[in-house]
Order: structure tokens, then C-alpha cells, then sequence
């Protein structure tokens, strides 16, 4: 179900996630209730599906470097992710990528010196607040790196601001489950990449459906949660636009480790949730890899 019509028609999902993401971007006030620091810096800071450690313990955790995170603009972290695309995106020097959901920049800030001076990062979010705070981390970024390679634009990933076959990667941290038109965007996806062309993915997506509890709950649609769809649905809407070698790795340790920590939005989940099971046996992280056929429009 990927309008989630239990929290309103599509216009009313993608307010609240406007709204919910930008009280993160002005103030770090969380869709689980928790509040962090100017920064994001204490270690009651919040993924985007609530988890209880810092914005950098979550990212080391799921790959990225101590390096990597030291060299970012100060905040473009902001805990907001469930996987490390940039990781299994395999960039090269000179590509085009774009990023959906690009939040403060921290995904595209990482991408920028691996695709070089020849090549370009595109970022789209369609949060007022979030484009602002990747604007101004822009300074730094090409302060830190001499390169002056990355922009962001604001937008709705439905609706992608962004030429037809333009692109050589997509990738995307922890959004397209947010999305009231999931397969719209995989529509949009396939329009902006060139033949050729990659996707790598990092979302969420369901082992199975979740009680209409959890699905009502807008913390959890805010926090990447009530929005997902089923495994084998995800895989169908990707094929739908025709793309190919197609691969979803799960990666179900990361909900486990939420849950594990005692997160606020993960303890409400599984109050919810029949006797005897977790957030485990529903949710998973997935890293999902994609590629645009040759001679394909």
C-alpha cells in the first residue's frame, strides 16, 4: 500500500514529513520525540528512524569512515541515514550523480571528490529548511576540498528537477520510503539516468505487513517506518520502469540494533506489535542496486 492511507492521501503524507524534517533541519527536534543539540552532536541525537546514538556512532556503524565523517561541513550529518550508498554506488571520476532526499548534504558532500572536478553532484529536497542548511555547508565543503562540484536544488523526487537522461547514478539514503508515490519516483529514476546508468540504493522496506497501529502512527511514517512497502513490492516497481540487474540486499542487523538500543520510535513500534515479535521480524534494511539498459529511452 504506498499511499499509506491511513495517515491521509498522498498531499497530507508529504506534509508531514516536510514538517517533521524541518524541525530536524532548524532545531533537531526529532519525529520520535527526542531533541538533540545545535548540530546534532549529543548523544541523544536521532536517525531518521529514531536511534539513541550519535549522528557519527550511527554512521560508523553502517560503514562510513571516522575520516570520512571528519572531513564533512560541520552538521551535514544529521543521523539521517539507514545505509551507505555512496559506498555501493562504485563512483568514478567525472559522473554525474544525484542524490534524492539530500538533506544537509552529507551523502552528496562524501560523493563530491570521488566523481572529482570533472564531475557533478546533484541534491534534491524538496525541504526548504534542508536546502538552506546544504547551502550554507557548501562553503566549507569546498573550503575543505577545493572543489566546487555540488549543488542542490529544491524539489520533490516525484517530480525531479533534473533533465531527461542526464544522469550516470542515483542514489538516495533512507527516502524513498517516505515517498506517498513510491513508484513515481522509480518512474522519475529511470527518466534522469543515461542508458547505462546506475542506482544504489539504501531504504527500508518490509519482511512483512505491519499492524494498521503502526502504519496510523506519524512518528513512525516521519521516521522511515510506516511508509515502507513490502520486499518483493519494492523489487516489482523497479522492474515496472525497466531497469535491470536488479539486486535488494537485506541488511536486517541495522533494525535489530535500534531496537536492541531501546530507541523511543522503536519502543512505541513494539508495543504494537502481537506478542512475542520485534521490529526485526518486520522491517529490514536494504541495499538496492539498479541499472539503466543500454538503448533503452
Amino acid at each position: 500500500m504506498d499511499d499509506c492511507s491511513c495517515c491521509g492521501g498522498g498531499d497530507s503524507v508529504r506534509d508531514a514529513v516536510r514538517e517533521g524534517y524541518s524541525r530536524i533541519a532548524q532545531k533537531g527536534v526529532l519525529a520520535a520525540g527526542t531533541t538533540e543539540g545545535d548540530g546534532c552532536k549529543t548523544s541523544s541525537s536521532s536517525s531518521c528512524c529514531g536511534a539513541s546514538w550519535s549522528p557519527n556512532d550511527l554512521a560508523n556503524k553502517l560503514g562510513y569512515s571516522k575520516e570520512q565523517l571528519a572531513a564533512l561541513p560541520e552538521g551535514a550529518n544529521m543521523g539521517l541515514s539507514c545505509g551507505n550508498p555512496t559506498a555501493i554506488a562504485q563512483l568514478t571520476p567525472g559522473q554525474v550523480v544525484l542524490d534524492l532526499g539530500s538533506g544537509g548534504g552529507f551523502d552528496c558532500f562524501l560523493a563530491g571528490p570521488k566523481v572529482g572536478p570533472q564531475g557533478r553532484i546533484i541534491g534534491v529536497d524538496m525541504t526548504p529548511d534542508m536546502i538552506s542548511k546544504a547551502r550554507r555547508n557548501t562553503a566549507s565543503y569546498r573550503k575543505n576540498t577545493g572543489l566546487d562540484n555540488v549543488e542542490f536544488r529544491l524539489g520533490e523526487i516525484e517530480h525531479l528537477p533534473v533533465a531527461d537522461n542526464s544522469v550516470n547514478v542515483v542514489i538516495s539514503n533512507c527516502v524513498i520510503n517516505l515517498s506517498p508515490d513510491k513508484p513515481q519516483v522509480w518512474k522519475e529514476i529511470a527518466r534522469v539516468l543515461r542508458p547505462g546508468g546506475t542506482v544504489a540504493v539504501s531504504d527500508l522496506a518490509l519482511l512483512k505487513s505491519l499492524p494498521d497501529a503502526v502504519r496510523g502512527m506519524v512518528e513512525a511514517l516521519v521516521g522511515c517506518v510506516a511508509g515502507a512497502v513490502l520486499v518483493d513490492e519494492y523489487k516489482a516497481m523497479i522492474e515496472a520502469v525497466g531497469l535491470g540487474q536488479i539486486e535488494l540486499k537485506l541488511k536486517p542487523g541495522y533494525v535489530a540494533a535500534l531496537s536492541l538500543f531501546e530507541d523511543p520510535l522503536y519502543r512505541r513500534i513494539a508495543e504494537s506489535l502481537p506478542k512475542g515479535t520485534t521490529a526485526a521480524d518486520y522491517i529490514t534494511s536494504i541495499d538496492v542496486t539498479a541499472c539503466k539498459l543500454q538503448g533503452a529511452e
